[in-house]
């Protein structure tokens, strides 16, 4: 993890947790647009979603060059190439996936809320039945007790009944779920549009200003303009 540094008293950041589900390029617009808006970020990358994140990218994402690996990631587009985005990540915080004493294990450490992007269907069932089988689902669950916002990104489909319960069973608990659901009438002419709806609509139910999709102004035909 990071060392404490000047400042972080009144630092209240943004907890992210990216699990196993396929989608990883969802989760690197989210972070890039919360630090694109000024958002301070807590950082927790699942075991699985490590798996994940090599055979989509090609990245390795280790603990001990997590800040590396984070920056290689997140300088690349939906479709893979390198160098598309520029990332400061002097506000980003790391925390191991099996470190349940780090910070967001305990509701006394500030935060604004967390994201979970994207969420496998095991992540929306260890968090709906509170097993806290590691950081990323503790912190969900304390993210809960404390009544704070939490946004679960689900990516699977079908979806059975079973997850589908579990999914109710967040949102009785007060959490937002927003599918991976790309909508089309923004016009997208590239797999990054489609990956940055998703990732917009996110930060939406999260409450946090982005520029990531052209919003609907009620008139017909927007989508397919060029100019």
């Amino acid at each position: 993890m990071n060392p404490a540094k000047p400042g972080d008293a009144a630092r209240t950041p943004w907890i992210v947790g990216v699990s196993g589900a396929s989608g990883t390029p969802y989760a690197a617009s989210v972070l890039r647009a919360l630090i694109a808006a000024g958002e301070s970020v807590d950082l927790v990358v699942s075991r699985a979603s490590r798996l994940t994140l090599l055979d989509e990218t090609g990245i390795s994402y280790r603990d001990a060059h997590w800040r590396d690996d984070l920056g290689e990631w997140l300088s690349r587009g939906a479709d893979g190439k390198p160098g598309t985005f520029a990332v400061d990540l002097a506000d980003v915080r790391h925390w191991s996936a099996g470190d349940l004493a780090a910070g967001p294990s305990s509701g006394s450490y500030p935060s604004k809320g967390m994201i979970i992007v994207p969420a496998s269907t095991a992540c929306v069932a260890g968090v709906a039945l509170g097993l806290s089988k590691d950081l990323l689902q503790r912190t969900a669950s304390v993210t809960l007790k404390e009544r704070r916002p939490l946004v679960v990104a689900v990516r699977e489909t079908p979806l059975n009944g079973q997850t589908l319960r579990h999914l109710v069973t967040l949102d009785d608990a007060g959490a937002a779920v927003v599918p991976a659901s790309p909508g089309f009438y923004a016009g997208a002419t590239h797999i990054q549009d489609l990956v940055d709806f998703v990732a917009g609509r996110v930060l939406d139910a999260a409450g946090v200003a982005h520029g990531l999709y052209r919003r609907w102004a009620g008139e017909l035909g927007g989508g397919g303009r060029t100019g």
